[in-house]
């Protein structure tokens, strides 16, 4: 792909506030998010559609405010009515993707947060758990943040497909950052003094094909007939993205 096809994400860190920003405009990863959905006749209603949105979006802006290495998995575990939302992504591989599970859902008592971040460094990622309240990922952000961040932290929604994530830094003015509004935060480079210390570049992708799919299947390989059910193929859906392939017989 192009450079310009690519979603740029700006780290900017707000002097004499001591809070970096981070904002992106997040249409064209929208367009490819809805390009995927159509490629793979995948329809989310309208509330999930856009709870995955404000997730991808968060998750994005999470990524940049990270060490570049990190890739980043999210899961809510939400009830009533219960669903799984799932995101992902990595600065290293520019991407985000990420899907909703709809089926098989064990539903909680609350709703849980799920955080998973994995180094090329270590073996065993690291985990995080907490439980959330509401249905609004923006909001998640600032519980987020206080419990696995340890430091206070605000997402904001604004206008034109646009979102900010505002983060303390050591000796933040706290009171500033509690009282910031989207309309400040729209403003935010006109009124404070900043300076832009790196952008980040991100599309919507996963990267699946059916070849990568098949080795999920590897615990059927000795019993065919039970996944096959009598059938030539089947239809597989990617735990990531939930695109489809038809897997036959002799791809087991």
């Amino acid at each position: 792909m192009q450079p310009e096809d690519f979603t740029k994400i700006e780290s900017i860190f707000i002097r004499h506030r001591n809070c970096l920003m981070v904002r992106g405009q997040f249409s064209d990863i929208y367009m490819d998010y809805y390009l995927h959905l159509s490629d793979h006749s995948i329809r989310y209603p309208g509330e999930l559609d856009q709870m995955l949105k404000d997730a991808l979006a968060m998750l994005t802006l999470h990524l940049t405010a990270r060490p570049w290495a990190e890739t980043i998995a999210w899961t809510a575990n939400l009830r009533a009515p219960r669903i799984n939302l799932f995101v992902t992504g990595s600065s290293n591989e520019e991407y985000v993707t990420g899907r909703v599970f709809t089926e098989d859902i064990r539903e909680p008592d609350r709703n849980f947060f799920y955080s998973q971040t994995t180094v090329p460094t270590s073996t065993e990622p690291s985990t995080s758990t907490m439980e959330v309240d509401g249905r609004d990922p923006v909001l998640w952000i600032s519980q987020f943040y206080k419990q696995s961040e340890q430091r206070p932290a605000r997402a904001f929604r604004l206008d034109d497909e646009n979102f900010a994530l505002i983060a303390a830094q050591p000796d933040a003015d706290l009171e500033w950052l509690e009282n910031l509004t989207e309309e400040d935060v729209s403003k935010i480079t006109d009124t404070e003094e900043t300076n832009l210390l790196e952008t980040r570049p991100f599309r919507f992708h996963c990267g699946c094909t059916a070849e990568k799919i098949v080795p999920i299947l590897g615990g059927w390989r000795d019993k065919p007939e039970e996944l096959f059910q009598g059938e030539d193929a089947i239809s597989v859906q990617c735990p990531r993205c939930a695109a489809s392939y038809r897997i036959t017989r002799d791809m087991i």
